[in-house]
């Protein structure tokens, strides 16, 4: 006989806790009880100080007499597994042979937990600090009572119309993309947008993928996980190099044309007409990554690659760098014959995205506090920039080595600072950093090979806090220093 009861910490009638209790077990019910408590301690589905039904209750549920019962909890009291108090009632022993045996079912004891550094520069992060709460809540009050019944069902895969109808009029008006409401498909974040799109491009018999190199790795494991090959393309100072798809295997291109990650160039406009000609001519897919396109701080941003060759390209645009990564939405606009594909696959992979941030997204936008919110965030960012830029120029009371270089224009969220030849290694000014609590980027993870490639640093400036942020620098800069010295 077995009964389960739910979890409440510290009290069984909510621990979840089923006793296997086999009323026919060797040596009566007393004796199998018994072994059936000391089992739920020692493998920790009872954990030390739960506390125990009384013995007429447990019983009762058992089918056991209390006498039985009554037995039971003297015996593991007397060998230390339970604990019993005057008006307390009986307990989980919290130490000694309960607690022992809990902590050997768990296994080996985790490693002590290390503690995060003291200063984020972690690249491709917004500052979380600064998400818009309060405007974000009035968007939910407004949102979700005038929401039918019906919105809290399954519905469409390609997401809410609410938010479809309003990404289509702000995606037109600030990117430059054209599409409409029933062309856009609501994602789970961009890594779920790339997958879909690789899954399709494969079951459509392609077999190759250029992504720019240098470039996120995780992305390139994605596309790879779907089958298709991936090959390098090369980033220069004007961005990827079109001449580079040339007579080869590839059927897609996945590009970051606005900001280049992680080398911050905006792809050449040669370079985009380049890219769009290939894409005509062979009916090849250019997957368009707007993951910062907003944030450009010298000028006014450059509009999608997608409005050029809307036949050709399929745009991805997220909230994770306007707003939060938690937030879990992006947005993908693939050309209209790849469409009824993307959304089918999207339907297979988790059938829709959740109802209620849709909803409140959407209100957000027409209400234009998205908009406000980027142009706060724009300003803000852009002071970071200027900021780091200051704080890595050699002059007085600026400890930092000669001969760094900022590549790509003031735009994003990082900058890739290249090293000196003649100065520290990327593995030395990584470790100094470390040493001086700071967690950042560096370049060689980003290159599609090993190999013998400039040395630089991914340097975040969206992540720290507002007022944590000159300290993050002056650590930066110290850490530099010392990694110079050495």
């Amino acid at each position: 006989m077995s009964e389960s009861w739910s979890t409440l910490p510290g009290d069984w009638s909510a621990s979840g806790v089923d006793l296997h209790l086999d009323p026919d077990a060797a040596g009566g019910r007393r004796a199998g009880l018994e072994r059936a408590l000391r089992d739920a301690i020692r493998s920790g589905r009872l954990a030390p100080h739960t506390r125990l039904p009384s013995t007429r209750a447990l019983a009762a549920d058992l089918g056991l007499s209390r006498g039985t019962v009554s037995a039971a909890f003297g015996q593991l009291t007397e060998e230390g597994w339970l604990t019993a108090r005057q008006g307390s009632g009986t307990t989980v022993a919290g130490t000694t042979v309960a607690e022992r045996g809990a902590s050997r079912a768990a296994g080996p004891e985790a490693p002590p937990a290390v503690p995060p550094p003291r200063h984020n520069l972690r690249p491709g992060q917004p500052d979380l600090s600064r998400f818009p709460a309060a405007a974000w809540l009035r968007s939910a009050r407004r949102a979700l009572p005038l929401a039918r019944a019906g919105a809290w069902n399954y519905g469409d895969p390609a997401g809410r119309p609410e938010l479809r109808a309003a990404l289509a009029g702000y995606l037109g008006r600030t990117r430059g993309v054209l599409a409409g409401p029933g062309q856009i498909v609501i994602t789970s974040g961009y890594v779920q947008a790339l997958a879909l799109l690789a899954r399709v491009l494969h079951s459509a018999g392609a077999t190759a993928i250029a992504m720019e190199d240098p470039g996120l790795g995780f992305h390139r494991d994605v596309a790879a996980r779907s089958g298709l090959t991936i090959v390098p393309l090369p980033v220069d100072d004007d961005g990827a190099r079109p001449q580079d798809l040339a007579g080869g295997p590839v059927s897609a291109v996945v590009l970051t044309p606005a900001h280049q990650y992680p080398t911050g160039v905006t792809l050449h406009p040669a370079r985009r007409r380049a890219l769009a000609d290939w894409a005509r001519a062979t009916g090849g897919l250019i997957i368009e990554d707007d993951y910062d396109g907003e944030f450009r701080y010298d000028r006014q941003p450059v509009g999608a690659l997608q409005g050029v060759a809307p036949d050709h390209v399929a745009y991805v645009g997220s909230a994770s760098k306007t707003l939060a990564p938690g937030v879990r939405l992006a947005w993908l606009v693939p050309p209209r014959h790849l469409s009824e594909a993307v959304t089918e696959a999207k339907r297979h992979d988790d059938f829709q995205t959740e109802t209620m941030g849709q909803l409140v997204l959407a209100d957000f936008i027409t209400s234009h506090g998205y908009d406000r919110h980027i142009r706060a965030s724009r300003l803000r960012y852009r002071r970071r920039r200027d900021l780091l830029l200051d704080r890595l120029t050699p002059g007085p009371g600026r400890p930092v080595p000669p001969g760094l270089r900022v590549h790509g224009v003031a735009a994003g969220l990082q900058a890739l600072i290249s090293l000196p030849p003649a100065g520290p290694g990327e593995d030395a000014v990584l470790a100094a950093a470390a040493r001086h609590g700071i967690d950042l980027g560096g370049l060689a993870p980003h290159w599609h090979t090993p190999g013998s490639h400039p040395p630089g640093i991914v340097v975040g400036f969206g992540a720290a806090a507002e007022r944590a942020y000159p300290a993050a620098l002056d650590a930066l800069a110290r850490a530099l220093h010392e990694a110079s010295r050495s």
